[in-house]
């Protein structure tokens, strides 16, 4: 929560604020997020107006997840903005806020509470929003091999040799083949050595 009870309710007063904070759980998606506990930094510009407060600030943070060609793991920084208007408590109706009868979750979320100010809702959103759709670890990453699973980035001549399953059959008579030639074969030098002993 963050206080602005310094800010008092003049319209166009003005104070700036740092902050480290914690990230919360599961902030992002199954892909890429905000490791639990990172730190989070804050800088944030809190102006009043006759609404209420107007937040504009900036989120720093790491991320960690994984690439979504190989699966390795990768970690990026993020930067993002965000702008919110809390509304005073007395105001919200006035201004269009959150009112007795449609109010919401959401709309709830941004009324000050007392002189206080919950921003977890916020930073959620501002930081779902800027993370990479399909993060990959680099750029040309090449994927997994779909036959084996190994990682193509490590070796780009990495092949197998594919039988069109059209000649899968011929290729079976041909195996059936060499090994019934190895037998006949194998029966051939026996009796041309039973002759000689003859």
């Amino acid at each position: 929560m963050f206080d602005t009870h310094e800010l008092g309710r003049r319209p166009g007063a003005m104070r700036k604020v740092s902050r480290s904070v914690p990230a919360p759980a599961n902030f992002g998606n199954e892909v890429i997020s905000v490791p639990e506990g990172a730190v989070i930094e804050l800088e944030l510009r809190l102006e009043s107006v006759i609404e209420g407060v107007l937040v504009t600030g900036t989120v720093e943070t790491g991320l960690k997840g994984e690439c979504v060609r190989c699966l390795e793991p990768i970690e990026r920084e993020l930067d993002s903005d965000f702008q919110e208007l809390f509304y005073y408590p007395d105001a919200a109706d006035r201004f269009g806020g959150a009112s007795e009868s449609d109010e919401d979750e959401d709309n709830e979320a941004f009324r000050l509470e007392g002189d206080l100010f919950d921003l977890e809702t916020v930073l959620r959103d501002a930081v779902v929003l800027a993370l990479p759709l399909q993060p990959v670890c680099q750029e040309d990453c090449l994927g997994l091999c779909p036959e084996c699973g190994a990682r193509l980035s490590d070796d780009p001549d990495h092949h197998h040799d594919a039988v069109d399953p059209r000649w899968a059959a011929l290729q079976g008579l041909s195996a059936a083949s060499s090994a019934t030639g190895s037998e006949e074969d194998s029966v051939t030098r026996e009796g041309a050595a039973e002759n000689q002993e003859n």
